[in-house]
């Protein structure tokens, strides 16, 4: 207990107020901890959160000039890390809560300080307003022109950050609610559009009716017949006036919501601006804790910052700013060679540390690089045999033991100092950074340095994503990452899971199917006639994403998942969809660890078959009874198409190869019949089996459509069993569970 009172403060006054927010919220954390972790001695987790949180208030007091804090937090952190590994911990808990509460006697201590400091400096603007008295009416006129000056720079409001911060998250969420209102109002718009069929379509069986009854009724009944179809007419006219205004109305809603579009794009975009601060707001913290450590260690560092004048999201920096000091501290601690070490490597004695920042599409990256000795890579695999995670018999490249360094309790240094050596600090960095929607990756050379390169989110407010489908499941991958997408055919999809790889502009992409990656392994990839491959890249990795379905790209509200799903990594947050349901958004810089992970464990051996489920088109003219089919044979396993009459099939079949074509005699602009003449005259579809829908049971037109070439015809209303059998005998059944002897990753 001598250390505290040995170190002097040396505090800097522009950064005490922040410390002193800051130092309140962590001391709220480690007091619930403490009582937490007395409750359950030996729950890890609060062990845990309680070294991370005094780790970042002893580096923010240091760094602060707030050295007995500091001090008295590195003391807790000796009798905590004690205290886990003594059977009865009690004596040590009772010392850690008699530590905190010295830390918050001294943090009354420095607020007393600062309250002290400000009337001091009131007294002192009092003394020198005195003795300008004599200036008078000169004083006067500079103060009248500091007050309009002021004046004229207009009034400022303070706002806490978490107002702001809601703000924006309430911007987000209402662009993400537009985007579901405009998915509704297209789908509106095709249910008004398919009226207008249905109307122009029932005029004609009126007019058709009334001329074919004129010469067979009776004059009276034809009187009541032509009367009931004028108002049956008039109905379809009312239906038909209706329908016109609510296509009008629903030009109209489209407009206003494009403005609305509009406008929140720039409130979200002001509200953002809000957020927005330099990187150069952190640059004294960072300076001092650079100074401070070096002083520390005997050590001579200079730090070099470049891209301070970029912006970034003011949470994302909070965020960082542990991190940083972390990362810091390590260099020169780790890194950084002592004079006469650096003068005998032909260095300079002076270390040389750079923070860099710049920004890549949606993406900060940050790069923090050292001029030291490098990580130290036999004390690393030193490291891991003593911990079990390396045998003796098994090797490990440099980048496969740098990676160690994010582990918890692993640290190189020879000795526990104030500074490092505890094997805190980097897992808290790979924590936090992977917290933040970001990835950090390090490298290192023999005698020149080491590297760490941060990839973050820009803002973590609203982000566009790429939906996809991955089996039954909608998930969003940030656009951000895609730089391409492809469409595969059957052909050369097959051709691509033997190679395993896809070349673009001079890259290799390593394929994958993201069914698998997340957890589905069983699953074997549907051959469709058109198949989506995404093109990923993630920093300085590549990778090809075979995805069963593309579903739009567009804005997303980031949520977050909640303690379930905090430990996944690769989960960023979730989105809700226009339906009510969530999907979830995958980090992609997880996600590529992840890919890289799975393709070392799993074979490279191409399947030898994909799944291939059959393709159905549906003809018909009424919407009630497309849905109903689509509905059927969805549930059977096919895949289905539908048209709406047979124009509109055949403009569909120059892009499509469908396994059976059902198609409704009686319809618009081109009915059933024409339809299958034309399918007959072509050599694509010359032997496609047809099946003909008719709500007329007789036999003439069931002959004539098997004149035509259908294979076969059925009535409407069909049942359900009977329709299936009849597709089961002209293709082959939909295979659910192919049998594949390769692995996809």
């Amino acid at each position: 207990r001598a250390g505290a009172l040995e170190v002097r403060d040396d505090m800097d006054e522009q950064l005490l107020p922040v410390f002193l927010e800051e130092a309140d919220n962590l001391c709220s954390g480690i007091d619930a901890g403490l009582r937490a972790w007395r409750g359950q001695p030996r729950d890890a987790r609060q062990l845990q959160l309680l070294k991370r949180l005094l780790h970042t208030l002893k580096g923010s007091a240091r760094m602060t000039g707030a050295m007995r804090i500091g001090e008295v937090a590195h003391e807790m952190e000796g009798h905590l890390l004690a205290a886990a590994q003594a059977r009865d911990g009690d004596g040590y808990r009772d010392s850690l809560e008699s530590d905190f509460d010295r830390i918050t006697g001294l943090l009354e201590e420095a607020r007393g300080c600062r309250a002290r400091g400000a009337e001091v400096c009131r007294e002192a603007m009092g003394r020198r307003a005195s003795d300008q008295h004599g200036a008078g009416r000169k004083a006067e006129r500079r103060t009248r022109d500091a007050g309009a000056e002021r004046a004229s720079r207009g009034n400022m409001l303070r706002v806490r950050s978490d107002v702001v911060d809601k703000l924006v998250s309430k911007a987000g969420e209402i662009g993400a609610s537009r985007s579901r209102m405009e998915t509704e109002m297209r789908a509106f718009k095709e249910g008004l559009l398919e009226l207008t069929g249905s109307v122009a379509q029932l005029r004609g069986q009126l007019r058709e009716m009334e001329n074919q009854t004129k010469s067979q009724l009776e004059p009276g009944l034809l009187a009541r017949l032509q009367e009931s179809a004028r108002f049956m007419g008039e109905s379809v006219h009312d239906v038909r006036a209706v329908q016109q205004s609510l296509l009008k109305n629903i030009d109209v809603a489209a407009a206003a919501m494009s403005l609305q579009a509009r406008l929140n794009r720039e409130l979200q975009q002001d509200l953002m601006g809000v957020r927005m601060v330099p990187f150069a707001s952190i640059g004294e913290r960072l300076y001092r804790i650079v100074r401070q450590t070096a002083k520390e260690l005997g050590k001579r560092a200079n730090l070099e910052l470049t891209g301070t004048a970029v912006e970034l999201d003011r949470s994302v920096l909070e965020k960082m700013t542990a991190p940083f000091e972390h990362l810091l501290r390590n260099a020169i601690a780790h890194g950084l060679e002592d004079g006469q070490a650096r003068s005998q490597a032909g260095k300079d004695r002076i270390g040389e540390v750079c923070l860099g920042l710049h920004q890549e599409s949606n993406e900060l990256v940050f790069t923090l690089s050292d001029d030291g000795a490098g990580l130290n890579f036999a004390a690393l695999r030193e490291k891991a045999l003593a911990g079990g995670l390396l045998q003796p018999d098994e090797t490990a490249s440099d980048d496969q033991l740098a990676q160690l360094i994010f582990l918890p309790g692993i640290s190189t240094a020879t000795e526990v100092t104030e500074v490092a050596g505890r094997g805190i600090g980097m897992d808290v960095v790979r924590s936090e950074i992977a917290a933040l929607g970001g990835r950090v990756d390090v490298s290192s050379k023999r005698g020149r340095g080491t590297q760490f390169t941060i990839r973050l989110p820009f803002t973590l407010a609203v982000t566009r994503v790429l939906m996809v489908r991955s089996g039954d499941t909608p998930c969003a991958i940030p656009s951000a990452m895609v730089e391409q997408v492809r469409q595969m055919k059957p052909s050369e999809l097959a051709q691509l899971y033997r190679d395993r790889q896809i070349g673009w502009q001079g890259k290799t992409y390593q394929l994958h199917y993201l069914p698998h990656l997340l957890g589905d392994a069983g699953r074997v990839p549907e051959n469709l006639p058109c198949n989506p491959v995404l093109l990923l890249r993630s920093g300085k990795q590549r990778m090809a994403l075979h995805v069963d379905e593309l579903q739009g790209d567009h804005e997303a509200a980031a949520k977050n998942t909640g303690p379930q799903l905090a430990r996944l990594p690769w989960v960023t947050g979730a989105t809700l969809l226009g339906d009510g349901s969530v999907a979830l958004i995958l980090n992609p810089a997880q996600l590529a660890q992840r890919i890289g992970a799975a393709a070392r464990k799993a074979g490279q051996t191409a399947p030898e078959a994909l799944r291939t489920r059959s393709l159905v088109m549906v003809v018909d003219d009424s919407l009630t009874l497309r849905k109903i089919a689509t509905r059927l044979l969805a549930r059977a396993g096919y895949r289905v198409v539908t048209a709406r009459d047979g124009v509109d099939a055949l403009e569909q079949l120059g892009g499509i190869d469908p396994s059976a074509i059902l198609i409704d005699i009686e319809m618009p602009r081109m009915d059933g019949f024409e339809l299958a003449v034309h399918l007959r005259r072509d050599d694509r579809t010359r032997y496609l089996p047809i099946v003909m829908m008719t709500s007329r049971g007789a036999d003439k037109q069931r002959g004539h459509a098997l004149q035509l070439g259908a294979n076969a015809c059925i009535g409407k209303p069909y049942r359900g069993k009977a329709l299936l059998q009849l597709i089961a005998g002209l293709i082959p059944a939909p295979d659910p569970n192919p049998i594949s002897n390769g692995q996809i990753t």
